[in-house]
This record gives C-alpha cells, structure tokens and sequence, in this order.
C-alpha cells in the first residue's frame, strides 16, 4: 500500500503576533450606522430625502441669487404667465412668483422645523419623567394630556390666533401649545418597556439619578420612536400652517408662506391657473415626501414594526 504520508517539510508553523491578534479588522457599526445601511435599500425613501434636499436648497438659495426680490412689486407685469423672465409667472402685484415661492417654501419649512423641534423638546421631556417616576405622578400627569386631547388641536390653535396679532412666532406658538401631546405620549410608551431592562436596574444600583437615567439610558434607546414622530409632525405643521393662512387667519400679505401664495392662486384661478400651480406643487411634494420618508426611517429604524 502506498504510503500517503505528508512531508512535514511542506508546512510551516504559524507565528501569532499577540498586538495583531487584538486588531480590530473593521470597527462594529452602530444602530444608526445599520438604519442608514436599511435605509439606503428603499428606493423610494432615498429618492424623497434627495428631492426634500433638492427643495432645501432652492429655498435658501433661491431668493439669494434671484435678481428679484420677493415683496419687489411691478404693475407693467401683472400675472404675467410662466417665461424665462419669471419662471413661474407673476401674481397681482407683478411680483416674481419663483422668489416668493421659495421664500415662502422657507419660512414654511421654518415654522414647522421650530415647532416640531418644541414638540420634541417638551413632549420626549414630559413622556419621560411620566414614565420613569410612575405611580401618582404619572397618573397627574396622564390626566393633564387627557384633558388637552379632549380639546380639538385646530380650535386652540385658531383661538390663539385671534387673540394674538399673527406673525411667525405667533403661529409657532400656536402649534406648539398641544403639538408635544402624541410625542409625550409615545415617548411614555416606549419608556414604559424599556425602564425595567437590565441596563436601567443597574444604572439605578450604581447610584445613577433619574436625570441621568433619562438622557443616558433611556431616551437614546427610544429615539426610533422620536424620530419617526418628528418626521410625521413636519409634513403636518406645514399642512396647518397653510390650512390656516388659506383661511386668513395665518401669515398675511407681504410676508410669504406657501398658504399666502396658494390662496392668492385660489382666488385667480379660473383666469391665471398658473400663480396657484407652483407653491401646489411645492406643498405635495414636500407632504409625499416627508410620508414616504418617515415610512422608510420607521422600517429602517425598527425592523420589528416594518409590515
């Protein structure tokens, strides 16, 4: 029988380099790093954030280098249709609807930033000391948002509006008065599961406040749900704030927003379509887009909920 014996001669015995075995190859990607590796799978979801990246840009750009200025008016050019000269046309006053749409995409994209961000700041706040402290405190405070979810959000947003002179603070503070209910209250949800992990009882054993609790453990493992809510709230303080210039009760003339400019359309549309048709445009798609990115965010950021 032939003799299949390997020469030793042919192997050499591996040198182990202690440093090098403690090498990390490739550094352990992190929650937020495996959301935007999900995220970027949905087609869909990349396309609107590029197209509400594209929207940014032109509303702070736009008025910037445009040779015309938004409040600028001239009466030689009145509802002048869509040409080079003004790409989107003229409104009653002769003024360039290109600017005035994109400064109006502006301070409509400003007031829904500020308020969604004050919904954030009050409602993760509030939904987390309710959670963590429970008992009595938590029922207190759960009858308090009971009460604000008993009164329509549009009626006390219109009343503080009429009591107040409008302006751009004004309709913030009007949207923030009970915008921060449906964050507080999906913030003590999940708080709610996640304060008796193992994590937070240890925390708690090694003498940890509820303060540091709370903006150490807790809320960095609930920001699935915060930033899923803020996506949803943006697209709908934009929608308020037009519903609520539509009607004159929001921004006025001059100023510019894009429910100013969609009800100037509004009045004129039979006879000059086209000054509605823009800031339109504008408003779906910043509504579709913030939509089917919140829904690519939620999958990409909780697979669990993911349908």
């Amino acid at each position: 029988m032939e003799d299949r014996m390997l020469d030793r001669a042919l192997f050499v015995r591996a040198r182990v380099d202690a440093a090098e075995r403690e090498h990390i190859a490739a550094p352990a990607s992190g929650v937020l790093m495996d959301a935007w590796c999900r995220l970027r799978k949905n087609r869909a979801a990349v396309l609107s954030l590029l197209i509400l990246i594209l929207i940014l840009l032109f509303a702070l750009l736009a008025p910037v280098f445009s040779p015309y200025s938004f409040k600028e008016t001239n009466y030689d050019d009145i509802y002048a249709p869509m040409s080079p000269a003004h790409f989107f046309g003229t409104d009653q006053f002769g003024r360039d609807l290109f600017v005035r749409t994109w400064m109006g995409c502006r301070i409509s994209l400003m007031i829904a930033t500020v308020a969604a961000l004050l919904d954030l700041l009050v409602g993760v706040g509030y939904g987390a000391v309710s959670a963590l402290l429970g008992g009595r405190v938590d029922a207190v405070m759960q009858r308090f948002i009971e009460i604000l979810v008993g009164i329509p959000h549009l009626i006390i947003v219109i009343l503080f509006l009429m009591t107040f002179p409008a302006g751009v603070g004004t309709i913030i503070a009007a949207l923030s008065i009970t915008g921060w209910v449906n964050m507080a209250r999906l913030v003590r949800a999940e708080i709610l599961k996640l304060k008796n992990q193992d994590y937070v009882l240890a925390s708690r054993v090694l003498g940890s406040s509820d303060s540091y609790i709370i903006l150490h453990d807790l809320i960095p493992n609930a920001v699935s749900v915060i930033v899923i809510n803020v996506m949803f709230t943006i697209p709908g303080a934009i929608f308020t704030e037009a519903f609520l210039s539509f009607i004159g009760i929001g921004l006025a003339e001059p100023q510019a927003s894009l429910g100013v400019l969609i009800n100037n359309g509004y009045q004129v549309l039979r006879n000059y379509p086209h000054v509605m048709i823009a800031p339109a445009l504008v408003i779906v798609l910043i509504m579709v887009c913030f939509s089917i990115l919140g829904d690519g965010l939620r999958d990409a950021l909780d697979p669990q909920m993911r349908r």
